[in-house]
């Protein structure tokens, strides 16, 4: 799928100046011909191919009315992972998953060029150079993001990409990592999940996003289609949008390669951890364990890291603390324990009610306090780090000249000011929590 439409400010203003909003070229002209050539059937009346600054765009070539199909795209002219050329077929291992599957089938057909009955949409397709993806970023832009979460997640996605083409023979001679990781970053950027499996739509991933559109990629098994149904009118020439789902700036950036300023979706990740020095590690430990409290794997700072935790913008600051984590809390919760007695008495509530852990405020105020204050203090520390993070990209002076540096900069920016404004929001009903206990 291509880049945003709905893209930093301070971007828009400089392509403005330097690219034409809207170019139409003989190759984009070509497409939907080819496309529904091959299909058997027509993909769209109303759509038609343009090249934007943000890449490979469809817009309205008639006046679109709200609820009209605006496009549908046959399964037969999906890319998936059971499209193998039959020679290498037996070789591949599936167990690496789809995304990569898939990935590999791209690079089979890269590999035959113009020959590839797939030319035509391969060929569309962005190059490395004009993705941004984080996998994608050099070290120092890394350091740009490194008190989000997403930095941890790039370094484990970039290893898991590694992993994976291990476990492909080299069907294609000598496989460069940076492709295969090219090859990856197409599909999880630009495939749906349907009921083949990871699946490449031509046509339909020339959509851009925009997170408030009600328009979805729908898929109708019966029919073998997927479709998109307009959400709202157009007028002729004007870029047509969807939505490819709830995400945040997080998952747009690491899966996607772009963010969207003020992402209503934004959301953060916390890792808690029990202390390896607390007199009761190894009672709360056996606690958390035996209520299935989400682990993740050891690393630097987490003796037994838990989570991820999944705060979103708390919205109302004297509320009940939506967005906030009930498991969060009840984490907090076992780790305020200062006796046996206390975590006795936490599964005992637990077994004696829904058998969840934790999940009502201890009797004991200030220990309940204790509690939130711990949580607090933990957020305090993200909502410094992110503000200092933020204060640097700022002072900061990047010449228009370096393209690459400037997207990136502002996709950094719209990350982390995403992630301190939910960050903020948890801080302040933490606070109000705790004061109106004490």
């Amino acid at each position: 799928m291509p880049c945003s439409f709905v893209f930093q400010r301070e971007l828009l203003c400089y392509l403005f100046v330097t690219f034409q909003a809207r170019q139409i070229n003989n190759e984009c002209c070509e497409f939907l011909p080819w496309l529904q050539q091959k299909a058997g059937t027509e993909v769209s009346s109303v759509l038609s191919v343009g090249n934007s600054a943000f890449g490979r765009s469809l817009y309205a070539s008639t006046a679109i009315h709200a609820g009209d199909c605006m496009l549908k795209v046959p399964y037969s002219v999906h890319l998936t992972s059971d499209k193998f050329p039959l020679e290498i077929s037996p070789f591949i291992d599936y167990g690496v998953g789809s995304v990569s599957c898939v990935a590999v089938v791209l690079m089979a057909e890269q590999k035959l060029g113009m020959e590839s009955r797939w030319a035509a949409y391969i060929t569309s397709l962005p190059q490395m150079d004009e993705m941004h993806n984080t996998i994608f970023w050099s070290e120092d832009d890394l350091q740009m993001i490194s008190q989000s979460p997403v930095y941890k997640e790039t370094i484990e996605h970039k290893a898991n990409i590694e992993k994976a083409l291990e476990c492909f023979p080299q069907i294609f001679g000598d496989i460069r990592l940076e492709n295969f990781m090219h090859a990856c970053a197409l599909v999880s950027s630009r495939a749906w999940k349907t009921s083949k499996g990871v699946s490449l739509i031509p046509f339909a991933d020339f959509l851009n996003h925009d997170g408030t559109s009600d328009s979805l990629l729908l898929s109708d098994d019966y029919k073998e289609i997927s479709e998109v149904l307009a959400d709202r009118d157009y007028d002729v020439g004007e870029p047509v949008m969807i939505r490819y789902g709830k995400f945040s700036n997080a998952t747009l950036l690491l899966d996607f390669g772009f963010t969207v300023p003020n992402n209503i979706y934004d959301q953060v990740q916390l890792w808690m951890d029990v202390p390896s020095h607390d007199p009761l590690y190894a009672a709360k430990i056996e606690l958390l364990n035996k209520h299935r409290f989400p682990r993740g794997t050891k690393s630097d700072g987490f003796n037994d890291a838990r989570g991820p935790f999944i705060i979103k913008e708390v919205k109302s600051a004297e509320g009940k603390g939506k967005g906030i984590p009930q498991a969060l809390r009840a984490f907090a919760r076992v780790l305020s324990a200062t006796s046996v007695k206390d975590l006795e008495e936490m599964a005992l509530e637990a077994a004696e009610n829904d058998g969840r852990l934790a999940r009502r405020p201890l009797k004991n105020r200030e220990r309940e306090v204790h509690a939130h204050r711990t949580l607090l203090f933990r957020v305090e520390r993200m909502v410094r780090d992110h503000d200092a993070a933020i204060k640097v990209l700022q002072s900061s002076v990047v010449s228009v000249d370096d393209t690459t540096l400037f997207v990136r900069r502002g996709m950094a920016r719209d990350l982390l000011n995403g992630e301190l404004h939910v960050l903020r929001s948890a801080h302040t009903w933490l606070a109000n929590y705790c004061a109106a206990l004490c």
